[in-house]
């Protein structure tokens, strides 16, 4: 373990029945950085993103994060430390505001306690407002304050994926784990999407973990990536590295890559 790694992966496994979903996987994650994790459908990238945020529990191995062994801890304990994931199909309250979904976000708020609102109104208001002008300037972050009282349910599938980036900004997180922001969006709001992450990176200081199938996108993305296959890590280097990779070429990214 380096001094400057935020997150330690090191020889994690992840069984379903006989099958080694994850299977002795080991990698770094630079604090500050954006890391690519890559492979064909299958190679385990999700489930290990999975044993990272505490959705499943390993089955050997450990994760730590920030100096902390969080193996096997539960999705809400990861959230608290400061590390939050997305999910490539997004995850929004369609029937709220897209405001009202990043309000939701902000925890120990007075409001969701009974009493509060009952015997100090003033500081659920007061925080209400702090709440809601950190949304907006979230929402600003990623272009999205113009739809604010829009119902999340009207937005477009682009539109979702960044509503997901504000919702795991709004945690004023550490480390965030992104999976597939760019499936599925149009090339300009995928750039969009790529231009964010790197002014959020570039400016507040947070790492990304990124799971991604688009190369174009990982290459412009990312500082280093992460090849998995069979649930091992294959190789991982700086983009130009892995693309010259040989086998990686030829087994995971295609012809065009040669």
């Amino acid at each position: 373990m380096t001094d400057d790694a935020i997150l330690v992966v090191d020889r994690l496994e992840k069984r379903f029945g006989g099958n080694r979903a994850v299977d002795g996987a080991s990698f770094t994650v630079t604090r500050g950085s954006i890391t690519g994790l890559i492979g064909p459908n299958g190679a385990g990238k999700t489930t290990c993103f999975n044993c990272i945020a505490g959705a499943l529990r390993p089955d050997g191995g450990s994760v730590t994060f920030d100096g902390h062994d969080i193996t096997g801890e539960p999705p809400y304990r990861v959230f608290k430390r400061g590390l939050v994931r997305t999910f490539q199909i997004p995850q929004e309250l369609g029937g709220m505001t897209v405001i009202e979904n990043l309000m939701l976000v902000t925890a120990g708020q007075s409001g969701e306690r009974l009493w509060e609102p009952l015997l100090r109104p003033w500081r659920v208001r007061a925080e209400e407002r702090a709440n809601a002008e950190h949304a907006y300037e979230v929402l600003r972050q990623v272009a999205l304050d113009h739809l604010a009282l829009e119902p999340a349910s009207n937005l477009s599938g682009g539109q979702r994926k960044l509503l997901e980036l504000a919702r795991a900004l709004m945690a004023t997180p550490k480390m965030i784990l992104l999976d597939e922001p760019s499936a599925g969006v149009n090339p300009t709001l995928a750039q969009r999407l790529v231009d964010d992450i790197r002014a959020i990176q570039r400016d507040q200081g947070v790492t990304f973990l990124v799971i991604g199938h688009d190369m174009d996108v990982v290459a412009r993305l990312c500082d280093r990536i992460v090849v998995m296959a069979g649930g091992q890590v294959l190789t991982e280097g700086t983009p130009d590295e892995v693309l010259s990779n040989v086998e990686v070429q030829e087994a995971y990214l295609g012809s065009q890559y040669r």
